[in-house]
């Protein structure tokens, strides 16, 4: 009898093994049919949408009666309270979105990003054949021209910018018409989110007048938007009209996500901006602040790039907004972590159980996944 009990005993032990190997195989806790993932942290989303404003604090846009709609959503699904730019100014903080690393870049002058041959996010997500779109407010014919629209006088207009195009600064991207077909103007967005084959992972760019940037001060047909010149404080006349133009721009673009065919129980929208206000600050390089965390990279002091009276240390991007929008995740949730566009990054990565790109994913660094804001846990 204790002979059988054991046997039965063994028995009963080698068919639970199974059945909990047969389990992992087949159904991941990430809700998404494959096998469990070392280094995810939360639920599979089936489409991401990530919308990046310009160049404003999250003091100067949460609360604030020019963004009325950013606020909303602020309040009623999931905030970042210490969410902060990698660096300054925009375009390293647009590289390091999607690349894990600003690779040196302290400027703002797309040309002198020529030779970008380094791994991105777009060569990560179609290695697991997972779809993806860069949607461009205002983008030019030749997507590749640094600014547009020409206007018909021959000149030149600034609404679009190449800087906050990060997907044309990649070699192995703009040097490929496959990839740069997925490139694609802003107004193409509603379409494509009710096709057949809507992209997965969407990143939109709107122009700068619409982004809170500004800096356009002639009036262009076809663009009610137009003119947005710079604000010199915040607040100010010019300020709070950019930020009520990005506030409209959002408002109608979640609209669009939310109401698409593509939007499903577990689709996120991501909403941030590039890094804080530009104040004239002359010690941080004119930027509010320079405070960052994770991974935001060391710069010395009187670094010519940023301000002969930079002391020298980590050069962050400051405090900004971010918002996460659910369709089925928590409500009136706020983070109180530390998270940068890294962190961003190895969500997006972890969502589709992508390797880390550069800083992404350093944990020790303090890189770590924005799951709670998907999920509330």
């Amino acid at each position: 009898m204790q002979l059988r009990s054991r046997l039965s005993a063994i028995a009963m032990a080698a068919v639970a093994a199974l059945a909990l190997t047969a389990a992992a195989a087949s159904a991941s806790p990430n809700q998404d049919g494959s096998a469990d993932q070392t280094h995810r942290q939360g639920p599979a989303l089936d489409h991401v949408f990530v919308i990046m404003l310009e160049n404003h604090s999250k003091s100067s846009v949460i609360g604030d009666a020019n963004a009325p709609y950013l606020t909303s959503l602020a309040t009623q699904y999931s905030m970042a309270d210490n969410y902060y730019g990698v660096t300054h100014p925009s375009m390293p903080n647009y590289i390091a979105a999607i690349a894990g690393d600003n690779f040196g870049v302290q400027d703002d002058n797309d040309q002198n990003v020529v030779n970008l041959d380094r791994v991105n996010l777009v060569d990560q997500l179609e290695s697991r054949h997972v779809s993806w779109g860069a949607y461009m407010e205002t983008l030019p014919t030749n997507k590749l021209d640094r600014f547009g629209p020409v206007l018909p006088d021959g000149t030149v207009a600034s609404l679009y910018a190449k800087k906050h195009n990060p997907f044309v600064l990649f070699d192995d991207v703009k040097n490929n018409p496959v990839r740069m077909a997925n490139v694609k103007d802003y107004s193409q967005l509603s379409a494509d989110l009710n096709g057949p084959k809507a992209p997965q992972f969407v990143w939109i760019s709107p122009n700068q007048c619409n982004d809170m940037h500004g800096g356009v001060y002639v009036t262009i047909a076809g663009h009610p938007e137009t003119p947005c010149p710079y604000g010199s404080v915040k607040d100010d006349a010019n300020d709070a009209s950019l930020k009520q133009k990005a506030d409209a721009f959002v408002h109608t673009a979640v609209d669009t996500i939310t109401q698409s065919t593509a939007w499903t129980k577990r689709s996120a929208i991501v909403i941030v901006t590039d890094e804080n206000d530009f104040t004239g600050n002359t010690t941080t390089g004119g930027w509010e602040s320079a405070t960052g965390c994770c991974d935001s990279p060391y710069v010395s002091a009187a670094d010519p790039r940023v301000s002969a009276s930079w002391p020298g240390g980590t050069y962050g991007g400051g405090l900004i907004p971010a918002i996460v929008v659910t369709a089925s995740g928590p409500r009136h949730f706020v983070d109180h972590t530390a998270y940068n566009h890294y962190s961003l990054l190895t969500t997006i990565e972890d969502n589709w159980n992508l390797a880390h790109l550069g800083h992404a994913g350093d944990t020790a660094g303090g890189v770590v996944p924005m799951w709670r804001l998907f999920t509330g846990k």
